[in-house]
């Protein structure tokens, strides 16, 4: 059975932020996997400028934060297209100050409106920890942003610096592109293993392995191109030249954990269809074909 998730990058929570995606807001309501770091571009990542750091499943909570959306995620015996509703993406980038600095609000609007890049000003005076990143909050959908910025972002036109007041103080905040949403899902092995029967499946379909080479050694699928993880910093920077946005991606590991950040991740880098392999290699081992040794 797929699963089909509506996780998506939001400027206030991360699901499963891994270290690069670790510099978020404290607005977020529901579960999301986080912002891209680069200020300028929707296809930049934190891992272009820091190769070293690798991906962690921990799940980090913020205040302000609701516990994740688990009804988000629908079985996929509805068809996907109903499971996940369509909408608009926005990419959004912000600085935040606190409530009672209304008097560098205005200045620091009217330095952007000069000229000044939202995200520069961001590093220099935002409070929110997403100013690391230049206040780049990354691709959200609605219904997961505290409301009163949900309203002001989805109502702003693009590239247009707009401000809005929320619990948290003040924001200027700049919606930078906007796209159709896009769709992270699971699959089961036994799903896998239909589809893997039919020869243009192998084709049509983009595999991805992110184990290590030791681990692929002992067991592996056909048709899946390793890419592992911890050489993340040689093949992530060239991913969307190597394969197509377009067409539908499979990620796998060892249990399911490293590939569902690697999926989140080609998520932000504007990949339409994205699917983890629910129990990775060893569920395939064990619910599928016991031949495939476990480790």
């Amino acid at each position: 059975m797929i699963r089909v998730s509506s996780i998506h990058l939001s400027p206030f929570v991360s699901r499963f932020p891994p270290p690069i995606f670790s510099l978020l807001p404290a607005l977020i309501l529901p579960s999301s996997p986080l912002p891209l770091s680069h200020r300028r571009t929707a296809h930049s990542s934190p891992i272009d400028r820091r190769n070293s750091l690798f991906f962690s499943s921990k799940f980090i909570r913020f205040p302000g934060m609701s516990a994740p959306k688990r009804n988000l995620i629908a079985t996929a015996s509805l068809s996907t297209s109903s499971s996940s509703e369509a909408g608009r993406e926005i990419l959004v980038q912000h600085l935040l100050v606190k409530e009672e600095d209304q008097k560098l609000l205005l200045e620091l609007q009217k330095r952007a409106a000069e000229g000044e890049d939202l995200s520069d000003l961001a590093v220099e005076h935002s409070i929110c920890p997403s100013k690391e990143e230049g206040g780049m909050l990354g691709w959200v959908t609605k219904g997961q942003m505290v409301p009163e910025f949900e309203e002001a972002a989805f109502n702003a036109p693009l590239n247009k610096i707009v401000r809005c007041k929320t619990k948290f103080g003040w924001h200027l905040l700049q919606v930078l592109s906007e796209r159709e949403e896009s769709m992270l899902a699971d699959i089961q092995p036994s799903e896998l293993h239909e589809k893997m029967q039919d020869p243009s499946f192998l084709e049509e379909a983009q595999l991805i392995d992110v184990r290590e080479p030791d681990e692929v050694s002992i067991a592996s699928l056909p048709g899946f191109k390793v890419l592992p993880l911890r050489q993340f910093g040689s093949w992530g920077p060239e991913v969307a030249t190597k394969f197509d946005p377009e067409k539908d991606t499979y990620v796998m590991c060892h249990h399911g954990v490293r590939s569902m950040q690697v999926a989140q991740w080609l998520q932000t880098q504007g990949f339409k269809r994205v699917f983890n392999v629910t129990g990775g290699i060893h569920g395939y081992a064990v619910k599928v074909d016991s031949s495939i040794p476990t480790y």
